[in-house]
């Protein structure tokens, strides 16, 4: 690995307390390039800019996908990740079937660490904040052919990130708009797949929802995700998520919340989630909960359900009631080091192994 440490370092300008996801960028990016059939050196450099045209094929082709992942500091000041090997399956899968190469464990888990290691002061302290990273690959090469590129580039650049969507929200159940359709993307993190959300979600947004619950292509009949999260539904006491297909993504934060929601002996059901069933248990009284789960938020709490012109009310749990908050609080405490980890997730980034 290169590393190339900035000499005008901004962390002294950093104030935990008063920063913007998102747009705050730590003082380092990992860079990798693919060019006549392999991959280069992996390099640590300041963050900056790269100097790309308008004829880069991944803007023009779409070749670019991504991952969303995590790092948390305890109390004690240690660094880790959470299931980063999930996510290097993941970027990997996408890369797959966007034609793009696969990279290395090496590349992945190797660039990760040294960046989370030597930007380690980055990672705000507390209640609710981590670390957000973004690997990325997309085509670089300079064409406007509608082929395969034959130049890539791997990158990893990082943010701050605190707590967001902490109220409940609104979300508008769709019945013209999908995500996804069979054959497609949606099981992977490519880039397009976000792009093409925007705008049904914005309409829903004009009509005073906050996010849209993404139903299937086919019928509009199932549940299928919410925004940019995964679904789940409560009906009395037990819990409902869609099964992950071609068209829904396999979330990592997802699959956590099953395996601590049956650990703990809740009942959990993996199938086919009807939206007919959802708008009855809510006239009926049996739906006691709906939320998203995702990376960057870990939870978003559900207030309302639009459904063809009617908004649905969602009952408004005490913390010590909602499945939805015990099993991120749970998480949490797992991802942060403050509770024991019997599934193996937290990795610890050790201190100082990438000083140049």
């Amino acid at each position: 690995m290169i590393i190339q440490k900035s000499t005008n370092p901004r962390i002294s300008t950093f104030d935990p307390q008063n920063f913007s996801f998102g747009t705050t960028f730590i003082d380092h990016m990992i860079i990798c390039e693919y060019e006549n059939g392999k991959w280069g050196e992996i390099q640590l450099i300041p963050y900056g800019p790269i100097g790309f045209t308008p004829a880069m094929m991944g803007v023009n082709y779409g070749q670019a996908c991504f991952e969303g992942m995590k790092a948390y500091k305890d109390a004690d000041g240690q660094v880790f990740l959470f299931r980063p090997e999930k996510n290097f399956e993941r970027i990997n899968k996408s890369a797959k079937r966007l034609a793009i190469p696969e990279i290395s464990e090496e590349m992945f888990m190797g660039g990760l660490k040294a960046l989370v290691d030597i930007d380690r002061e980055w990672i705000p302290q507390g209640e609710g904040m981590s670390l957000y990273i973004r690997p990325v690959l997309f085509a670089t090469e300079e064409a406007l052919k509608a082929r395969i590129a034959s130049k890539f580039m791997f990158a990893i650049v990082a943010t701050p990130a605190n707590s967001y969507y902490t109220a409940p929200v609104s979300v508008k159940i769709s019945d013209h708009y999908s995500r996804a359709a069979n054959g497609g993307v949606g099981a992977t993190k490519a880039a397009g797949n976000y792009g093409a959300s925007f705008y049904p979600t914005q309409m829903a947004m004009e009509e005073g929802y906050d996010q849209i619950i993404w139903t299937d292509d086919c019928s509009h009949e199932y549940f299928e995700e919410s925004g940019t999260m995964n679904v789940f539904v409560r009906i009395n006491d037990t819990i409902y998520t869609p099964k992950t297909s071609d068209k829904i993504l396999d979330g990592v934060t997802r699959d956590s919340f099953l395996k601590i929601a049956r650990r703990k002996g809740i009942d959990v059901v993996v199938g086919n989630v009807k939206v007919s069933d959802v708008i009855d248990a809510q006239r009926n009284g049996t739906l006691k909960e709906v939320w998203g789960v995702g990376t960057a938020v870990v939870t978003s709490i559900f207030a309302g359900l639009g459904y063809q012109g009617e908004h649905l009310e969602l009952p408004q749990l005490s913390d010590e009631e909602s499945f939805a908050v015990q099993l991120k609080n749970d998480l949490l405490n797992i991802q942060t080091n403050r509770a024991e980890d019997p599934f193996g997730w937290r990795v610890l980034v050790e201190e100082n192994i990438y000083s140049a």
